[in-house]
């Protein structure tokens, strides 16, 4: 897949407030400062689409960019940021779940993790709810860039097992950069592939 053209089509804290159109929905989400906003730059060609910034906890609206005219990419506030107040964080929480148990247009959620470290507690208690919720997600692993191949792919490895010890298979995989590109055309296609299936069920 090719993106050519994305949009900023809106921001929201509640489902109601949507986009009027209905497309399918790629949506992405992390602990904070994953490195989301510059994955989606990365994945759109475009480094000014969504906001990135070396403090955490930047995107406190779900964003939605209208990609191709066909889909839409958004962009979910990211979880676990200790240094917000818990007033912040419950909010913050309450329009992520908001949106990812409501949506019903939501295709997939990519759920990005660090490659460089083991599956946090937060991660995975995050993705243990998401399958108890048969939300369908996918995980991307990210700053793929900061480690020698070595030993990004034994960690990986690691991450791999450490999920498998709750699921019986894994969910989708990608490996990412913002960086270098690596991981884009995978999840670019991976994503063209999902819009195929939802049109010939």
């Amino acid at each position: 897949m090719k993106i050519t053209e994305a949009l900023f089509a809106g921001s929201s804290t509640r489902i109601s407030e949507r986009p009027k159109q209905v497309f399918p929905e790629f949506a992405f989400i992390g602990r904070s400062n994953v490195g989301k906003s510059s994955l989606i730059n990365m994945l759109c060609n475009n480094s000014k689409l969504a906001k990135t910034s070396s403090t955490p906890g930047k995107t406190t609206l779900v964003n939605h960019f209208l990609i191709n005219k066909s889909w839409y990419l958004v962009d979910l506030p990211g979880y676990g940021y200790a240094k917000m107040s818990m007033t912040s964080r419950q909010k913050l929480s309450q329009i992520i779940r908001n949106y990812i148990n409501l949506s019903p247009d939501l295709a997939m959620l990519f759920v990005l993790i660090d490659s460089r470290h083991e599956i946090g507690k937060i991660d995975m208690d995050f993705l243990i709810e998401l399958g108890e919720s048969r939300i369908p997600f996918a995980v991307i692993f990210t700053k793929a860039d900061k480690n020698g191949s070595t030993v990004r792919d034994a960690r990986i490895e690691k991450n791999k097992q450490q999920i498998l010890e709750y699921w019986e298979e894994l969910p989708p995989v990608f490996v990412s950069s913002s960086v270098t590109g690596m991981g884009r055309d995978d999840i670019l296609n991976y994503i063209e592939t999902v819009l195929e299936q939802m049109k010939n069920n």
